[in-house]
């Protein structure tokens, strides 16, 4: 088992790392005869690219999506998808100091204690890797909306603020970086998706969510503020809205009891400071095993939450699609 592999019905596997020759994913289940527009995949691909502006990653990749299979006259034909893109504008160079010493707040330690070696640019644990799970989205979000379904999303919230691009700018002129919310709502989700006991629809979103790098707490709702509340405050009031059962309020996000209720889902992610920062760190040399300092060269992020909004909006989109295809047989 190798961990690349997500979903049961609407099936995605990614492959590639940062400085490899190309990432891309492979998607099985999609429903045939679906209509799949390349450029709005493109246009999905681009929120999320690096070298925008001055607050994201200045590692210039285009980021030009190539299909390789999958599609016959611009409609899926049931067969597995493959999507790529190339990369070009990998600088090795950047990370020859962390092949030794593991930076800080990075996965860099972990896979070194489960490996044995730290890969540069961080290997499969690299935020490039997000490419091929961006792609799969964008999928998946047009085989929504066949369905009525939509999913979008935007950052709450950095450092505890609202005006999020100063506290960006702030981070980046002091070569440190900062965290923040990123939330992500589906709408038009039809109730009845999600199975008890242990493919409710909320724990498969967690962990969804949870397998994207950085992120470090999920929420559904009112999430940890419910914790906080009275359960005549925490309750949604059932109603008759249009003609059907609904809530008056949705501190439950639209899931109970691990299945959809018709209303809006939502969901909110805790998301770390990026841990590659220009400031010297402690940390430990593994060729002498001793003690060490580290400054972090290249291009990152100093937040990356707004380049994060596309993939946390892909992650919900093929996770409801899995859920919703499922309930479809």
């Amino acid at each position: 088992m190798t961990g690349d592999t997500f979903g049961k019905k609407f099936r995605i596997t990614t492959f590639g790392e940062s400085h490899s020759g190309s990432v891309g994913v492979i998607i099985e289940g999609c429903p045939k005869g679906i209509t799949i527009s390349p450029d709005e995949v493109q246009r999905e691909l681009d929120r999320r690219r690096p070298g925008t502006g001055p607050g994201v990653s200045q590692r210039n990749e285009p980021d030009r999506l190539e299909v390789i299979s999958g599609f016959t006259g611009g409609r899926t034909n049931g067969k597995p998808i493959r999507i790529k893109v190339m990369n070009t504008d990998a600088r090795p160079s950047d990370y020859d100091e962390i092949t030794h010493k593991p930076r800080p707040g990075h996965a860099d330690l972990s896979y070194y204690l489960k490996y044995g070696k730290i890969s540069p640019g961080g290997g499969r644990s690299s935020a490039r890797e997000t490419v091929a799970r961006v792609m799969a989205g964008a999928v998946a979000k047009q085989v929504l909306a066949t369905r009525g379904v939509s999913v979008s999303g935007r950052t709450v919230s950095v450092r505890g603020a609202a005006d999020f691009d100063r506290e960006i700018m702030r981070a980046k002129a002091e070569n440190d970086s900062v965290g923040g919310i990123v939330e992500v709502i589906a709408a038009g989700v039809r109730p009845g998706l999600g199975e008890p006991v242990f493919d409710k629809l909320d724990a498969d979103l967690a962990k969804a969510l949870m397998g994207i790098g950085g992120v470090k707490g999920v929420e559904i709702g009112a999430g940890f503020a419910s914790a906080t509340m009275k359960g005549s405050e925490n309750n949604d009031p059932i109603i008759i809205g249009k003609g059907k059962l609904m809530t008056r309020t949705n501190n439950a996000g639209g899931i109970l009891g691990g299945i959809s209720n018709g209303m809006p889902i939502v969901c909110r992610i805790a998301v770390k400071p990026t841990s590659s920062i220009g400031i010297g760190q402690d940390t430990v040399d593994l060729r002498t095993m001793k003690r060490a300092r580290i400054s972090v060269r290249g291009r990152h992020d100093p937040c990356i939450c707004p380049r994060l909004v596309p993939v946390a909006e892909a992650m919900v989109a093929i996770t409801i699609l899995d859920h919703l295809l499922r309930a479809e047989g």
